[in-house]
């Protein structure tokens, strides 16, 4: 048994979960997420809590296990508290701005780089140098901040690039004297 698969889920109180067929709806205060899951998952909604079983022992269905829980899991996370990530530019010039509701990054290219925010995602700038993005989907917001830190992503030499708040790069050492 998935260890974590079989934790139930609590939905919490303004959060309201709707099934259809293998098509899950979940509406908060946030917002509304809708997801098509596995049918290998039966899952069943009694009350406030959710529990998952799967239908047989074989691996892909246990590896759906797991899974399926943690989506469901963040899709009421998401509408309840939602979610962000923060990002720090680190080198000299490098900066960030909005432009209405596009961000525009100046990370040492011959142009500045302009980025529209999809459906669903804000983006803040509370200071030149740190971007925050903010939305009720997991997923989407991963990967909007993933190809805002594409479009320059830390290097080792010097360190300098777009990166995730509190993450470490390793550094390397330079080249050393040439030998005569």
């Amino acid at each position: 048994m998935s260890r974590i698969g079989r934790k139930a889920i609590t939905i919490p109180s303004g959060v309201e979960v709707i099934q259809e067929g293998h098509v899950y709806t979940v509406k908060g205060p946030k917002g509304t997420l809708t997801k098509e899951l596995r049918p290998e998952i039966n899952i069943s909604i009694e009350e406030n809590t959710i529990n998952l079983t799967r239908s047989s022992d074989k691996p892909l269905h246990r590896s759906y296990h797991g899974l399926t829980r943690s989506l469901l899991f963040n899709m009421i996370e998401g509408v309840t508290n939602g979610y962000s990530k923060n990002l720090e530019m680190v080198g000299v010039g490098y900066r960030a701005a909005l432009k209405g509701k596009k961000l525009a990054l100046t990370v040492g290219k011959s142009h500045p780089v302009e980025m529209e925010p999809w459906e669903g995602i804000e983006i803040e700038v509370p200071a030149p140098t740190k971007i925050t993005i903010k939305g009720i989907d997991k997923e989407k917001v991963g990967i909007f901040a993933a190809n805002v830190r594409e479009q320059r992503p830390p290097e080792p030499y010097k360190g300098k690039g777009i990166r995730y708040e509190k993450e470490v790069v390793r550094r390397k050492e330079g080249k050393t004297g040439a030998k005569k």
